[in-house]
């Protein structure tokens, strides 16, 4: 949306909350979103709320309701031929004139394909009983393509709240198995302060690189970063649905800009979708220039935490905390200390804070959900068995050998490290013949050593 209509929508909203906008007008606002179709057309999506105390309410033999009309033109820039000329009838019943003055803000969403090109979009709502309540915007549109030679991201959908997984596929809100429910004044404020987001990144398998990092991010009307999280994606998947949420309940009246972005690990690589929005959070005090790390762990992704996520995450994390880190996380006794712990233990260990990522966090966590894949078993996560501890504080092997079925001898497994202290190793032994592998030896300091090892192993 352009700038000045956004303008628009916050002074609407501010007008609304103080009760100083007449009646006589419609509160009518909309946003709109663009997603993948094929090589030469998007899948535009225009969301809309209106206000139904704001129309006349009527009464015949069927009861009351209120009638609305919504008017949509897309007209080619160049040529001026019309793509899209249509007319909806809005009819909402309603219970009584109580429900009328009471009745919550109703949305809507219509979907067009529109091919690659420059548009101008004319959206117009009235009310059918008094033609001079009408409301109306005009908008430039550009539908340009999803590139097809690296990954992409769509355009970002702003939500009220987004159902996962949700069995009413007939809502006309259904996409990917979600419920996702648009804010098209993309205004929050302290009493809903949760922005919700949908997207779709594209070709995820078209890419140089090993790793794809996404990296979400939030600026203030300054353009300073006060919000920034990331992590790795999947690039076996050819796309996927990115949703998730942000707290707003922390920061203070402004506009902001949330950023999605995709990248290679080098950056050399680079794709971002933006979106504007609105917070009215009076009760919070205007900061003056603020970074993420300035504004600690309430802006970062640890300040939505709940304490069995901060439970776990630490969980994980012991492979590669010190003693006296693992003893002060067990003294914590609040959420909030609990969240700056971790916030303050990953800080510590970014080798390069001037990235928009903490890349050893991702290293180790995806080592983690590796372990996890490869040495579970019945009994245990795999990245609290022997081999999982390992992998995660090492990673992969220089070399493993295996030895799963030798004469007079129980399984075992031998893992070569030739870059640490000279070149160390790592003996595992099956002895349950679960896929259960105990460490029995190794040459690296610190580390169990039995010299006499593949005694332990011997079958006769």
């Amino acid at each position: 949306m352009q700038d000045d209509l956004m303008k628009k929508n916050i002074l609407l909203f501010l007008f609304i909350s103080t009760a100083i906008l007449s009646q006589d007008n419609l509160r009518f606002e909309f946003d709109y979103a663009q997603f993948k179709y094929d090589s030469a057309s998007n899948y535009l999506e225009i969301y809309y709320s209106i206000v139904p105390s704001d129309f006349i309410l009527t009464q015949d033999e069927d009861g009351y309701k209120i009638k609305g009309k919504m008017h949509i033109q897309i007209q080619k820039t160049e040529t001026q031929e019309l793509i899209v000329n249509k007319e909806w009838g809005l009819v909402q019943p309603l219970k009584d004139s109580i429900a009328h003055q009471n009745s919550d803000v109703l949305l809507g969403v219509v979907r067009f394909n529109v091919k690659h090109g420059n548009y101008n979009i004319d959206i117009s709502i009235e009310d059918m009983l008094d033609e001079n309540k009408i409301k109306n915007y005009s908008e430039e549109l550009s539908v340009t393509s999803f590139s097809n030679d690296i990954f992409s991201v769509s355009d970002i959908e702003l939500a009220t709240r987004i159902i996962n997984e949700s069995a009413n596929d007939n809502s006309i809100f259904y996409k990917n198995t979600l419920e996702v429910f648009p804010n098209p004044s993309i205004v929050f404020s302290q009493n809903t302060p949760v922005v919700f987001y949908y997207s779709e990144l594209y070709d995820l398998n078209k890419t140089t690189s090993d790793k794809l990092i996404l990296t979400k991010s939030l600026y203030n009307n300054d353009n300073v970063k006060v919000y920034e999280t990331s992590r790795e994606l999947n690039t076996s998947n050819e796309s996927i649905v990115e949703v998730g949420f942000i707290n707003l309940k922390k920061y203070p009246t402004d506009t902001y800009t949330f950023v999605l972005a995709v990248s290679n690990e080098s950056r050399t690589e680079y794709v971002a979708s933006r979106k504007k929005m609105y917070l009215v959070n009076p009760e919070v005090e205007a900061l003056a220039i603020a970074t993420v790390s300035d504004l600690g762990y309430m802006s970062s992704e640890f300040g939505v935490f709940s304490e069995e996520e901060c439970d776990d995450l630490f969980s994980k994390s012991k492979v590669i905390s010190k003693s006296r880190e693992i003893e002060q996380y067990e003294d914590l006794d609040s959420l909030s200390q609990k969240r700056k712990f971790l916030f303050e233990f990953w800080q510590r260990r970014d080798e390069d804070p001037s990235t928009p990522y903490n890349e050893f966090k991702i290293i180790y966590l995806t080592r983690v959900k590796n372990a996890n894949t490869r040495f579970r078993t019945m009994t245990s996560q795999g990245y609290k068995t022997d081999r999982g501890r390992v992998f995660v504080r090492l990673g992969e092997p220089d070399e493993i050998e295996r030895h799963p079925n030798e004469t007079n001898s129980k399984p075992y497994e031998v893992w070569y490290y030739n870059q640490i202290e000279g070149g160390v190793h790592f003996i595992f032994g099956d002895f349950t013949g679960f896929n259960f592998y105990e460490l029995l030896h190794s040459t690296m300091r610190g580390e169990l050593q039995d010299p006499d090892w593949a005694r332990r192993l011997t079958t006769k």
